[in-house]
């Protein structure tokens, strides 16, 4: 069994790391390199004027005072929201360390789960996961008890199945456009040298009884955070994997470039996009605020005040350079969507004094809009303070925070622009 002090580094350390528009107009090149489609972008998009997306709220659910069945205490910027066939809308309160559920309208309806390790009870709830799978039935992955756990959305408690660790850390969890569970799993030596120098980590199904399926991919694993001499140490910015599921082919790139490959259901490439970029400076400006949200973190997942402290001090690192980009996600009428980077330095002071891993502050408001042959589109401006969690169709599902660092969830509607 994993001890709780495993379990509280290694929760800290993870919560640190068909379009419209003219084709015609696209301004860049397709080559053939030995079967493989390489799709080379230029910085003009093939959206005319008029022809950019518009995005309009159609449903808000929360509120900084009122009724205490619309507060939401900490609201993770990633697998926090699951929607169910009939729009019913599930949401994982990381602090309440419970499920909310509303009905498409966003009305209340039930809060499942609490603290605790007893049955359909939740523990450390700062990197969990909630997703929606066929049958309209919650999967939630409670990494604190080390399993996972179903609830149907009446409220029942199905079973629970337990996460081997031993087998692989699961630092990430996604549903699939055919309803499997996909979990990035990676080898961790528990004793003290953590993932080998060339580990690589498995994007892998994982069955609802708890078992392992299919390996779909094999990954570089990422070197954010490492283990040496038994202890943690963070490499921030570092070149970091990043891949995301596209219908049924993967989308997958190391983030100190802007070249994402297109890998098939049998995990050979078919093509690259590649787009121009720069990556901006990390400055001692940027750096303050990360040490100090590191810091909260570790206390709030049980460290002692001292180790924490000293693990900062000695252990953080930075690169010299942001990432080309923080994320990919598949977006409306088969496109993808690249988040840019919003450096920390770019943000007021109050922001970076207060600035909270939770918030997703270094992804920027600013998206990269790809058409379903990786030609680029333009530029989609998501609201401030907006993190996409889920698509349905033409329709977003994530998470806003007002200027209090209040959470709302927010459906955003997508028009075709001209």
């Amino acid at each position: 069994m994993v001890s709780r002090a495993q379990i509280v580094v290694l929760l800290t350390c993870i919560a640190v790391g068909c379009a419209g528009g003219g084709a015609s107009d696209w301004q860049g090149s397709i080559t053939d390199s030995a079967g493989i489609q390489i799709v080379r972008n230029t910085e003009a998009g093939a959206w005319g004027q008029g022809d950019a997306w518009t995005l309009t709220e159609v449903l808000r659910i929360g509120t900084a005072e009122g009724e205490p069945e619309y507060q939401f205490g900490r609201l993770l910027p990633a697998g926090s929201v699951a929607i169910a066939s009939d729009g019913r809308i599930a949401v994982l309160d990381a602090q309440g360390q419970h499920l909310k559920v509303f009905t498409a309208d966003g009305t209340y309806e039930r809060t499942i789960g609490g603290p605790g390790a007893g049955p359909g009870e939740i523990g450390i709830a700062t990197q969990s996961t909630v997703l929606m799978t066929p049958g309209d039935t919650i999967l939630m992955v409670d990494l604190g008890n080390q399993r996972v756990s179903l609830y149907v959305m009446g409220g029942t408690f199905v079973r629970s199945s337990p996460i081997d660790l031993a087998a692989g850390f699961p630092f990430r969890w996604e549903l699939a456009a055919d309803g499997r569970v996909v979990v990035q799993l990676r080898r961790l030596d528990f004793a003290g040298a953590g993932a080998a120098a060339d580990s690589m980590d498995a994007i892998a199904v994982r069955r609802l009884d708890g078992s392992a399926g299919d390996t779909l991919m094999l990954v570089r694993s990422g070197k954010t955070v490492q283990f040496t001499g038994g202890l943690p140490e963070w490499n921030l910015f570092v070149p970091e994997p990043l891949w995301a599921l596209w219908g049924d082919r993967i989308l997958y790139a190391v983030n100190d470039n802007y070249r994402i490959g297109v890998y098939g259901p049998g995990g050979a490439v078919d093509r690259f996009i590649e787009m121009p970029f720069t990556r901006a400076p990390v400055t001692e400006t940027d750096q303050a605020p990360l040490k100090r949200a590191l810091h909260k973190a570790m206390l709030e997942q049980g460290a002692p005040p001292q180790i924490a402290t000293q693990l900062v001090d000695t252990r953080v690192h930075f690169a010299p350079y942001y990432p080309a980009f923080v994320q990919m996600l598949e977006g409306p009428y088969g496109t993808i969507l690249v988040q840019h980077v919003r450096p920390l330095s770019d943000l007021t002071d109050e922001e970076r004094e207060s600035y909270d891993f939770t918030s997703g502050a270094t992804g920027s408001n600013r998206w990269d809009v790809f058409d379903a042959q990786g030609r680029y589109q333009g530029l989609l401006l998501m609201p401030p303070r907006f993190q996409p969690v889920e698509f349905q169709g033409d329709e977003i599902y994530g998470i806003q925070w007002d200027d209090l660092d209040v959470p709302y969830v927010v459906k955003l509607r997508v028009g075709e622009g001209g």
